[in-house]
C-alpha cells in the first residue's frame, strides 16, 4: 500500500529545492541557444536522451515498464500534455523574452489548486493557503515585471500565449497524475509515459515546421543540451514524479514559484546583473507565500 504524507518533510524540500533550481536556470539554457538549435529539435535531442538515460536507469534498477497495470490511457494523456507543454514552451522561447514567458508558465499552481480537489478532496487548499498562492504568484509577477514594460509586439503576445498554454498543460499534467491509477505507478514509468511521447512527438513536429536539423553545434550548444536532458528531463523529472507520488501536489506546485527567482539570482551570478530591492522584496514574498501553503491546520 502506498504510503502518501500530508505534509512536505525535509527530504521534500531539499529536493524541491534543488529542482526549482535547476527549473530556473534551465530557462535560460534553452533561451541561450534557441537561436542556433531549432527548438524543437533541440526538444526532440533532449527527450530522445532522456528516453534512453531511463531505459538505462530502469534495466539497472530492474523496474518494471510494460506490465500491465491500468495505467496506460492515462500514462498516454500525460504524455501528450506533457508533450503539449513543451512544445508550448520551446516554441514561445523563440517569439518573447524568457521573463515574460516565466510569469504566463508558472500560473500552473492555480490549475491545479483549483481542479485537483474536484477529484482529490484531501488536496483542496484553505483560504489561508490560497492568501499563499496568490501572494507567491504576484511576487513573481513584480519580479519580472520590467519585461513588461513598453509596446508588446504581436510575436511577444504569441509567446506569451504559449507560454499561458503550456502552465495550464503543467497544470493538467499533475492533475492526470495525481488523479488516476499513475498516482501509484512507479516514478520511473510515471515519467517515461511523458518523455517517451514527446520524444516521439518532438521530431514530427520539428519535421512539420521544417526546420534544420544537425549535429554540427558549438560547444555551448552541446553543453546546453547535456544538462537539459541528464539533470533536467531525466534527473528532476524523475525526482518530481517521485514527489508526485508521496507529497500532496498542491503543496508541492506552490515551490515552483521559487523557479523563476532561481533564475534572476543566476543573471545576478553569472551575468553580473544588479540585485534589485524588488528582486529581494519578491523572495520574501515567495517564501511567505510558500510558508502559508504548507502551513499545518490547527489542532
Amino acid at each position: 500500500m502506498l504510503e502518501r504524507k500530508q505534509h512536505l518533510d525535509a527530504l521534500a524540500v531539499s529536493l524541491l529545492i534543488a529542482c526549482c533550481a535547476f527549473w530556473g536556470f534551465q530557462q535560460i539554457l534553452i533561451k541561450a541557444i534557441v537561436t542556433e538549435v531549432p527548438p524543437l529539435w533541440q526538444a526532440a535531442l533532449r527527450f530522445v536522451g532522456a528516453t534512453v538515460l531511463l531505459f538505462a536507469w530502469c534495466a539497472w534498477r530492474r523496474v518494471k515498464l510494460f506490465e500491465r497495470d491500468g495505467t496506460l490511457m492515462a500514462g498516454l494523456l500525460a504524455g501528450a500534455l506533457f508533450a503539449g507543454e513543451f512544445t508550448c514552451i520551446y516554441l514561445g522561447l523563440r517569439d518573447t523574452a524568457a521573463s515574460r514567458l516565466t510569469v504566463f508558465l508558472y500560473t500552473s499552481p492555480f490549475v491545479v489548486a483549483v481542479l485537483l480537489p474536484r477529484f482529490v478532496p484531501a488536496e483542496k487548499l484553505r483560504p489561508v493557503q490560497w492568501v499563499g498562492l496568490v501572494i507567491a504568484f504576484a511576487a513573481v509577477a513584480l519580479a519580472f515585471s520590467e519585461g513588461f514594460n513598453g509596446h508588446s509586439t504581436a510575436r511577444q503576445l504569441r509567446g506569451d500565449a504559449l507560454g499561458l498554454l503550456a502552465g495550464m498543460l503543467w497544470g493538467l499534467t499533475t492533475l492526470v497524475i495525481r488523479s488516476s491509477k499513475m498516482s501509484t505507478a512507479s516514478a520511473e514509468k510515471t515519467l517515461f509515459y511523458q518523455v517517451g511521447v514527446t520524444a516521439l512527438v518532438a521530431p514530427l513536429l520539428s519535421l512539420a515546421l521544417g526546420e534544420h536539423w544537425s549535429f554540427e553545434y558549438s560547444n555551448l550548444a552541446w553543453t546546453s543540451i547535456a544538462l537539459q536532458t541528464v539533470i533536467g528531463a531525466f534527473a528532476s523529472y524523475l525526482a518530481w514524479m517521485w514527489m508526485l507520488r508521496h507529497y500532496p501536489a498542491t503543496q508541492l506546485s506552490s515551490f515552483t514559484f521559487l523557479s523563476p527567482l532561481f533564475a534572476l539570482l543566476f543573471g545576478v551570478a553569472l551575468l553580473g546583473e544588479h540585485l534589485t530591492g524588488q528582486l529581494a522584496a519578491a523572495l520574501a514574498a515567495v517564501a511567505t507565500g510558500i510558508v502559508l501553503v504548507n502551513r499545518k491546520k490547527a489542532a
